[in-house]
């Protein structure tokens, strides 16, 4: 069976209408969206009118949840993974589940868009 592809989606921070295009699509197109918060995701695809079933990945549970969406990409599912405002990785959950991934065999794709950090060298 063919692995998925993971991919790290960067989401807004503050304004819904600074997602990109590549984002809204690779969301549009994944099987399952791994969430920091289901809740604060969800409002992000309803507004986008986008049905996907989550998957909670935060700090608190990323050590058991990794496991589970690694076999679903072996399974051939693609995972979208977000964070509540950026890029996941950066100062969100997503460390655990990238090496994981590599370590599997698995391919991901960085989704680029917002980061905490190029805000914070604007300023």
């Amino acid at each position: 069976m063919v692995a998925g592809r993971l991919y790290l989606v960067a989401t807004p921070i503050g304004n819904l209408g600074d997602i990109t295009l590549r984002a809204l699509e690779t969301l549009r197109q994944a099987d399952f969206v791994a969430s920091e918060d289901t809740r604060h995701t969800g409002v992000l695809l309803k507004h986008f009118e986008i049905s996907k079933p989550q998957i909670a990945f935060h700090e608190h549970n990323e050590r058991q949840a990794a496991p589970r969406i690694i076999q679903l990409l072996q399974e051939g599912k693609s995972v979208a993974l977000v964070t509540c405002a950026g890029m996941p990785g950066i100062s969100d959950p997503g460390f655990i589940l990238v090496r994981d991934a590599i370590a599997a065999g698995i391919e991901f794709t960085v989704i680029p868009g917002p980061t905490a950090f190029a805000m914070a060298l604007v300023l």
